[in-house]
């Protein structure tokens, strides 16, 4: 080997190394100069940010660095700044009573664009990106509402949830296990579910839902109205309209009215401050489907007493 190190190869110039495969040789070709010293100014470079910079992990953390800079602490300081840049329209929005927002629009702008941000961190899971919901998560763009679609009932039911434990607030129905609990028989849930399907315009009036409408008027007309239109205080869904929140085919209907449903929406009072409940307040109010403000209760008459009446 040592031989073939002080081998010249005539046609480069170069010595060989002394390694051969089927007849074919190495040559020990040096690395270019150029490759070298970037290679060199890395190496440089790579200790430098070392000292620097946070970099050598250890048990529970890093080496600091002589800075002391950290993507978390740039976060901090740019959360404050926006903090301190947003502060004054946030204390507007948190003074100002939910339902009044409407009438400033410049709030009305804060608060949709802090909502949406809002809604895109900790709704979309269940409602889905373009909050049009999915089956047991209500589509928040139709003007269809169990509580209603106010501001003031919206900011409510997101203070509080729906059915979340241990919120004495909390929005709270049940709707009975007719089936599972034997209120009902199965032939009894197959009529009530063909007067349903038949209120709806899913299916023509039938002998069965005729039935049907009989034991409806027994037995859920108390929450959802003798219309069937539903009653919003105690969250019962309009069951004329074509929206359903698990499906109106007989198949899901018949599970409804069997077993029931149980939907849970978290109390967020919790786990938003209240600014950011208003602001998603008013981002859901903005989809499509809000609802104007109730009007408010007429005063009450003035009594005409001796003492206030003129002669």
């Amino acid at each position: 080997m040592a031989d073939d190190k002080q081998r010249i190869d005539a046609a480069t110039g170069t010595g060989f190394v002394g390694h051969e495969w089927d007849g074919i040789e190495e040559l020990d070709t040096p690395m270019p100069r150029w490759w070298l010293f970037i290679l060199y100014a890395t190496i440089v470079f790579a200790v430098i940010c070392v000292i620097l910079y946070p970099a050598i992990p250890m048990a529970t953390s890093a080496t600091p660095g002589v800075l002391g800079w950290s993507s978390r602490g740039e976060f901090r300081k740019e959360l404050a700044a926006e903090q301190k840049r947003m502060g004054p329209m946030l204390a507007r929005i948190d003074s100002t009573p939910v339902e009044q927002i409407l009438a400033h629009p410049d709030l009305l702008r804060a608060a949709e664009e802090g909502g949406r941000a809002a809604f895109k961190i900790n709704c979309v899971q269940c409602h889905g990106s373009g909050a049009a919901g999915s089956k047991g998560y209500p589509n928040l763009n139709d003007d269809d509402w169990l509580w209603g679609g106010d501001l003031a009932t919206l900011e409510q039911t997101l203070l509080h949830g729906i059915r979340h434990p241990g919120d004495d607030a909390t929005r709270m129905s049940q709707m009975p296990a007719f089936g599972r609990d034997g209120i009902l028989t199965a032939p009894q849930i197959e009529r009530v579910v063909s007067y349903v399907r038949a209120v709806s315009r899913q299916e023509p009036m039938s002998a069965s839902a005729r039935a049907g409408g009989a034991l409806f008027a027994a037995n859920c007309a108390v929450c959802h109205g003798d219309n069937a239109k539903g009653n919003r205080e105690f969250g019962a869904p309009n069951l004329i309209d074509a929206i359903w929140l698990y499906g109106g085919d007989r198949t899901n209907l018949t599970e409804t009215i069997t077993n029931a449903r149980y939907g849970i929406m978290p109390a967020w009072n919790t786990r938003l401050d209240p600014v950011t409940i208003k602001m998603l307040a008013t981002y859901v109010h903005s989809l499509g489907g809000g609802e104007a403000n109730p009007a408010p209760p007429a005063p009450p008459p003035i009594q005409q007493t001796a003492a206030n009446v003129r002669p």
